[in-house]
Protein backbone atom coordinates (compact mmCIF):
# COMPACT_ATOMS: atom_id res chain seq x y z
CA UNK A 1 0.00 0.00 0.00
CA UNK A 2 2.70 2.23 1.05
CA UNK A 3 4.27 1.80 -2.18
CA UNK A 4 1.84 1.70 -4.45
CA UNK A 5 1.34 5.61 -2.74
CA UNK A 6 4.33 6.62 -3.14
CA UNK A 7 4.71 5.57 -7.16
CA UNK A 8 1.44 7.57 -7.52
CA UNK A 9 1.81 10.46 -10.01
CA UNK A 10 -0.14 12.59 -7.66
CA UNK A 11 2.66 11.52 -4.76
CA UNK A 12 5.25 12.65 -7.26
CA UNK A 13 3.84 15.92 -8.66
CA UNK A 14 3.05 17.07 -4.89
CA UNK A 15 6.81 15.74 -3.47
CA UNK A 16 8.22 17.18 -6.19
CA UNK A 17 6.69 20.40 -6.03
CA UNK A 18 7.58 20.85 -2.56
CA UNK A 19 11.30 20.64 -3.08
CA UNK A 20 11.17 23.14 -5.24
CA UNK A 21 10.55 25.75 -2.30
CA UNK A 22 12.99 25.77 0.26
CA UNK A 23 15.77 26.54 -2.22
CA UNK A 24 13.66 30.17 -3.13
CA UNK A 25 13.57 31.11 0.51
CA UNK A 26 17.39 31.11 0.28
CA UNK A 27 17.56 34.51 -0.98
CA UNK A 28 15.93 35.41 2.70
CA UNK A 29 17.75 33.34 4.98
CA UNK A 30 21.09 33.42 3.70
CA UNK A 31 23.72 30.18 2.63
CA UNK A 32 26.55 29.90 4.71
CA UNK A 33 30.04 28.53 3.51
CA UNK A 34 29.28 24.99 4.93
CA UNK A 35 25.89 24.94 3.04
CA UNK A 36 27.85 25.47 -0.35
CA UNK A 37 30.84 23.24 -0.01
CA UNK A 38 27.92 20.37 1.01
CA UNK A 39 26.18 21.50 -2.27
CA UNK A 40 29.24 20.84 -4.27
CA UNK A 41 30.16 17.61 -2.52
CA UNK A 42 26.78 16.07 -3.36
CA UNK A 43 26.15 17.55 -6.36
CA UNK A 44 29.40 15.71 -7.66
CA UNK A 45 27.84 12.66 -6.04
CA UNK A 46 24.96 13.04 -7.57
CA UNK A 47 26.28 13.11 -11.04
CA UNK A 48 28.01 10.42 -10.77
CA UNK A 49 25.27 8.31 -9.12
CA UNK A 50 22.86 9.42 -12.42
CA UNK A 51 25.86 9.49 -15.41
CA UNK A 52 28.13 7.23 -14.28
CA UNK A 53 26.04 4.40 -11.69
CA UNK A 54 21.92 4.83 -12.71
CA UNK A 55 22.86 5.66 -16.51
CA UNK A 56 26.00 4.03 -18.06
CA UNK A 57 26.26 0.98 -15.47
CA UNK A 58 22.46 -0.02 -14.75
CA UNK A 59 20.72 1.14 -17.72
CA UNK A 60 23.69 0.17 -20.31
CA UNK A 61 26.01 -1.91 -19.05
CA UNK A 62 29.21 -0.22 -20.20
CA UNK A 63 31.11 -1.88 -17.59
CA UNK A 64 31.70 -4.46 -15.14
CA UNK A 65 31.85 -4.08 -11.29
CA UNK A 66 30.86 -6.62 -8.10
CA UNK A 67 27.93 -6.88 -6.52
CA UNK A 68 29.03 -5.05 -3.54
CA UNK A 69 30.13 -2.24 -5.69
CA UNK A 70 26.91 -2.40 -7.67
CA UNK A 71 24.87 -2.13 -4.20
CA UNK A 72 27.15 0.95 -3.17
CA UNK A 73 25.94 2.54 -6.51
CA UNK A 74 22.31 1.65 -6.80
CA UNK A 75 22.19 3.27 -3.03
CA UNK A 76 23.73 6.74 -3.75
CA UNK A 77 21.53 7.22 -6.66
CA UNK A 78 18.57 6.23 -4.39
CA UNK A 79 19.42 8.99 -2.03
CA UNK A 80 17.71 11.72 -4.45
CA UNK A 81 14.84 9.01 -4.85
CA UNK A 82 16.25 7.41 -8.29
CA UNK A 83 14.49 3.64 -8.41
CA UNK A 84 17.54 1.87 -10.23
CA UNK A 85 15.08 -0.90 -11.59
CA UNK A 86 12.65 1.72 -12.83
CA UNK A 87 15.06 3.89 -14.51
CA UNK A 88 16.66 0.78 -16.39
CA UNK A 89 13.44 -0.48 -17.52
CA UNK A 90 12.04 2.79 -18.71
CA UNK A 91 15.30 3.96 -20.20
CA UNK A 92 15.69 0.95 -22.36
CA UNK A 93 12.49 1.46 -23.46
CA UNK A 94 13.13 5.08 -24.30
CA UNK A 95 16.22 3.55 -26.57
CA UNK A 96 14.14 1.19 -28.46
CA UNK A 97 11.38 3.25 -29.32
CA UNK A 98 13.08 6.69 -29.15
CA UNK A 99 11.37 9.57 -31.27
CA UNK A 100 8.11 7.68 -31.76
CA UNK A 101 5.11 7.13 -30.97
CA UNK A 102 5.46 4.85 -28.07
CA UNK A 103 8.31 7.62 -26.67
CA UNK A 104 7.08 9.11 -23.70
CA UNK A 105 9.74 11.98 -23.40
CA UNK A 106 10.15 12.51 -26.61
CA UNK A 107 9.74 16.56 -27.73
CA UNK A 108 7.49 15.40 -30.56
CA UNK A 109 4.80 14.80 -27.53
CA UNK A 110 5.41 18.95 -26.86
CA UNK A 111 6.98 20.18 -24.08
CA UNK A 112 5.32 19.67 -21.32
CA UNK A 113 4.94 15.90 -21.49
CA UNK A 114 8.67 15.76 -22.27
CA UNK A 115 9.93 17.87 -19.66
CA UNK A 116 7.37 16.94 -16.77
CA UNK A 117 4.48 15.13 -17.50
CA UNK A 118 6.56 11.58 -18.31
CA UNK A 119 8.02 11.92 -14.85
CA UNK A 120 4.78 12.67 -13.53
CA UNK A 121 3.15 9.05 -15.39
CA UNK A 122 4.95 7.40 -18.09
CA UNK A 123 1.89 4.93 -18.98
CA UNK A 124 4.40 1.64 -18.37
CA UNK A 125 3.09 -1.37 -16.48
CA UNK A 126 5.60 -2.78 -13.35
CA UNK A 127 5.19 -5.88 -15.66
CA UNK A 128 6.77 -4.16 -18.50
CA UNK A 129 8.98 -2.31 -16.51
CA UNK A 130 10.37 -5.44 -14.60
CA UNK A 131 10.82 -7.28 -18.04
CA UNK A 132 13.04 -4.75 -19.52
CA UNK A 133 15.33 -4.74 -16.54
CA UNK A 134 15.06 -8.50 -15.88
CA UNK A 135 18.96 -8.67 -15.31
CA UNK A 136 18.80 -6.69 -12.63
CA UNK A 137 15.24 -8.16 -10.81
CA UNK A 138 17.41 -11.16 -9.77
CA UNK A 139 19.30 -9.85 -6.96
CA UNK A 140 16.98 -9.61 -3.48
CA UNK A 141 19.28 -6.12 -3.15
CA UNK A 142 18.30 -4.19 -5.79
CA UNK A 143 14.40 -5.10 -6.00
CA UNK A 144 14.25 -4.21 -2.43
CA UNK A 145 15.45 -0.78 -3.40
CA UNK A 146 12.78 -0.72 -6.01
CA UNK A 147 10.20 -1.52 -4.00
CA UNK A 148 10.83 1.25 -1.18
CA UNK A 149 12.91 3.57 -3.38
CA UNK A 150 11.57 6.78 -1.48
CA UNK A 151 13.54 5.61 1.98
CA UNK A 152 16.53 6.62 1.18
CA UNK A 153 15.42 9.89 0.09
CA UNK A 154 13.92 10.31 2.91
CA UNK A 155 16.16 9.41 5.54
CA UNK A 156 19.26 11.29 3.77
CA UNK A 157 17.37 14.94 3.46
CA UNK A 158 16.42 14.66 7.40
CA UNK A 159 20.01 13.42 8.25
CA UNK A 160 21.34 17.24 6.24
CA UNK A 161 18.52 18.56 8.18
CA UNK A 162 19.72 17.38 11.58
CA UNK A 163 23.43 17.84 10.64
CA UNK A 164 23.63 21.54 9.24
CA UNK A 165 20.34 22.67 10.05
CA UNK A 166 17.43 24.57 7.44
CA UNK A 167 20.20 26.18 4.75
CA UNK A 168 21.82 23.13 4.15
CA UNK A 169 18.85 20.81 3.52
CA UNK A 170 17.27 24.15 1.15
CA UNK A 171 20.71 24.26 -0.35
CA UNK A 172 22.60 21.39 -0.17
CA UNK A 173 20.01 18.64 -0.59
CA UNK A 174 17.11 20.14 -2.35
CA UNK A 175 18.80 22.40 -5.09
CA UNK A 176 20.51 19.34 -6.03
CA UNK A 177 17.35 17.36 -6.14
CA UNK A 178 16.40 19.50 -8.32
CA UNK A 179 19.42 18.77 -10.63
CA UNK A 180 18.25 15.32 -10.02
CA UNK A 181 14.54 16.42 -11.18
CA UNK A 182 15.27 18.74 -14.25
CA UNK A 183 18.49 17.45 -15.61
CA UNK A 184 17.25 13.91 -17.15
CA UNK A 185 14.29 16.58 -18.48
CA UNK A 186 16.58 19.05 -19.95
CA UNK A 187 18.39 15.88 -21.52
CA UNK A 188 15.43 14.26 -23.04
CA UNK A 189 14.28 18.07 -24.23
CA UNK A 190 17.22 19.70 -25.85
CA UNK A 191 19.18 16.43 -26.62
CA UNK A 192 16.57 15.35 -28.83
CA UNK A 193 15.86 18.96 -30.23
CA UNK A 194 19.28 20.66 -32.67
CA UNK A 195 21.19 19.91 -35.04
CA UNK A 196 24.40 19.01 -33.54
CA UNK A 197 24.39 15.53 -35.03
CA UNK A 198 27.53 13.38 -36.51
CA UNK A 199 26.22 10.23 -36.09
CA UNK A 200 22.41 8.74 -38.21
CA UNK A 201 20.95 7.55 -35.26
CA UNK A 202 17.32 6.98 -36.91
CA UNK A 203 16.29 9.48 -33.84
CA UNK A 204 16.73 13.49 -33.30
CA UNK A 205 19.21 12.36 -30.51
CA UNK A 206 22.11 15.73 -30.62
CA UNK A 207 25.25 16.54 -28.59
CA UNK A 208 24.82 19.53 -26.62
CA UNK A 209 28.30 21.21 -25.75
CA UNK A 210 26.22 23.13 -22.62
CA UNK A 211 24.40 19.85 -21.36
CA UNK A 212 28.02 18.49 -21.64
CA UNK A 213 29.47 20.93 -19.40
CA UNK A 214 26.32 21.27 -17.03
CA UNK A 215 26.03 17.35 -16.88
CA UNK A 216 29.77 16.18 -16.56
CA UNK A 217 29.55 14.38 -19.86
CA UNK A 218 25.98 13.03 -20.10
CA UNK A 219 25.54 16.09 -23.05
CA UNK A 220 26.80 14.35 -25.89
CA UNK A 221 23.59 12.40 -26.69
CA UNK A 222 23.91 11.70 -30.06
CA UNK A 223 26.99 9.85 -29.72
CA UNK A 224 25.60 8.38 -27.01
CA UNK A 225 22.25 6.86 -29.18
CA UNK A 226 24.88 6.00 -31.81
CA UNK A 227 26.77 3.41 -29.46
CA UNK A 228 24.58 3.15 -25.82
CA UNK A 229 26.54 0.76 -24.61
CA UNK A 230 29.81 2.84 -24.23
CA UNK A 231 31.19 3.59 -20.58
CA UNK A 232 32.30 6.65 -22.57
CA UNK A 233 30.03 9.43 -24.03
CA UNK A 234 32.19 11.73 -25.42
CA UNK A 235 34.01 9.80 -27.99
CA UNK A 236 36.62 12.35 -28.97
CA UNK A 237 39.73 14.16 -26.84
CA UNK A 238 38.29 17.60 -27.13
CA UNK A 239 34.50 16.28 -26.05
CA UNK A 240 34.67 16.39 -21.84
CA UNK A 241 33.43 13.67 -20.17
CA UNK A 242 34.34 14.06 -16.37
CA UNK A 243 31.79 10.68 -15.83
CA UNK A 244 34.61 8.75 -17.95
CA UNK A 245 37.33 10.37 -16.27
CA UNK A 246 35.80 9.41 -12.55
CA UNK A 247 35.07 5.76 -14.54
CA UNK A 248 38.95 5.45 -15.36
CA UNK A 249 39.87 6.55 -12.03
CA UNK A 250 37.51 3.64 -10.13
CA UNK A 251 38.60 1.09 -12.82
CA UNK A 252 42.29 2.24 -11.81
CA UNK A 253 41.13 1.51 -8.08
CA UNK A 254 40.02 -2.16 -9.25
CA UNK A 255 36.48 -1.22 -8.55
CA UNK A 256 35.36 -1.37 -11.62
CA UNK A 257 36.54 -2.97 -15.43
CA UNK A 258 36.43 -3.53 -18.23
CA UNK A 259 34.82 -0.39 -19.71
CA UNK A 260 33.05 -0.36 -22.93
CA UNK A 261 34.11 2.15 -25.66
CA UNK A 262 33.37 2.36 -29.27
CA UNK A 263 34.80 0.26 -31.83
CA UNK A 264 36.83 2.56 -34.41
CA UNK A 265 34.80 1.42 -37.27
CA UNK A 266 31.34 2.71 -35.14
CA UNK A 267 33.43 5.34 -34.02
CA UNK A 268 34.23 7.17 -37.00
CA UNK A 269 30.90 6.03 -39.06
CA UNK A 270 30.28 9.69 -39.35
CA UNK A 271 27.14 10.93 -41.34
CA UNK A 272 28.04 11.29 -44.99
CA UNK A 273 26.98 15.22 -44.82
CA UNK A 274 29.11 15.47 -41.54
CA UNK A 275 32.18 14.27 -43.30
CA UNK A 276 31.50 16.50 -46.56
CA UNK A 277 31.58 19.01 -44.25
CA UNK A 278 34.20 18.53 -42.55
CA UNK A 279 36.39 17.24 -45.61
CA UNK A 280 35.40 21.05 -46.95
CA UNK A 281 36.83 23.01 -43.79
CA UNK A 282 40.27 21.78 -44.29
CA UNK A 283 43.14 23.04 -45.67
Amino acid sequence: MLTRLARSKHTTAVVAALFHIPPLTLFFTGVRRQDWAAFAFLYLVNMFALGGALHRYFAHRGYKTSRAFQFVMALLASVFFADVIGFTGRHRIHHRNSDTDVDVHSPLRGFWQCWVGSLLDDGFSEERILESARDLTRYPELMLLHRYFFLPGFATALLIGWIGGYTMFASAYCLVFLVSFHGPSALNWLGHRGNNRRYDTGDLSNNSIFLGFVLFGEGWHNNHHHYPNSARAGFFWYEIDCIYYWLKLLSRLGLIWDLRQPPDGVKYAFREETRRDESCALP
